[in-house]
């Protein structure tokens, strides 16, 4: 954990779905497709909601009981669905855009740490027009080399050149992205407009919890003491 009585940071790493967009029906139809593709049932929606955020495979494994071969060939099939037609069933949250040109103005550093794989990151961040806001755009890999949080946030930390002194905030909606932050010593704010819980963030020991997109700039911003 970090001294929060200084709530200035330099470098601010989004997650992706649930944090700067709103990806639910690409994924949940993705999901649906390898499913049926695959010949197994589909779940009921409370539990494909869950498939939001975490890495594919293990919510394969842990929503589904799959084993983890499984898993991955069920992951092949939701990319079939999701390259072609699962990545623009998606809308950027309202208030995402100001938010992003309000850090940029304010200097900040912006990327992207995202348990989805890099290229499908790109290309949503350029179809809605937001890759401009991130020096860099860090995602999973597609052969698996990378796929926890913690490792996407570390990977993003060393493209940004972050050292020890710098002031780094991890931004997400999930549990994966305060583990993930906190193993790689950096706070992270949760966003109670995505697809976790002021519950789970709360379980998971998240060192902010924010309503909304605006609420991002104002804490970046704060200055120690403040």
């Amino acid at each position: 954990m970090t001294d929060k009585s200084y709530k200035g940071y330099d470098i601010i790493l989004f997650d992706l779905d649930g944090t700067l967009t709103d990806s639910g029906a690409g994924i949940i139809n993705s999901v649906k497709y390898a499913l049926r593709t695959n010949g197994d049932d589909i779940p009921d929606e409370s539990v494909l909601l869950k498939f939001i955020g975490p890495p594919l495979w293990e919510s394969f494994e842990t929503f589904c009981g799959f084993s983890h071969e499984k898993a991955c060939g069920l992951v092949e099939l939701y990319r079939e669905y999701y390259r072609e037609k699962g990545l623009f069933e998606n809308a950027v949250y309202d208030g995402v855009e100001k938010m992003l040109s309000d850090l940029k103005a304010q200097g900040k550093r912006l990327a992207v740490a995202t348990s989805k794989p890099e290229m499908f990151s790109v290309r949503i961040l350029e179809h809605f027009g937001l890759a401009e806001y991130f020096e860099n755009i860090t995602g999973a890999t597609l052969d698996g080399t990378r796929i926890e949080k913690a490792d996407v946030i570390a990977c993003a930390l060393e493209r940004c050149g972050a050292d020890k002194d710098s002031r780094v905030l991890m931004v997400g909606d999930r549990k994966h992205d305060i583990l993930g932050a906190h193993k790689n010593n950096i706070p992270c704010a949760a966003v109670l407009y995505g697809y976790g819980t002021r519950e789970e963030f709360e379980e998971y020991g998240a060192d902010y919890i924010v309503k909304e997109p605006s609420e991002i700039a104002v804490l970046a911003a704060q200055e120690e003491g403040k």
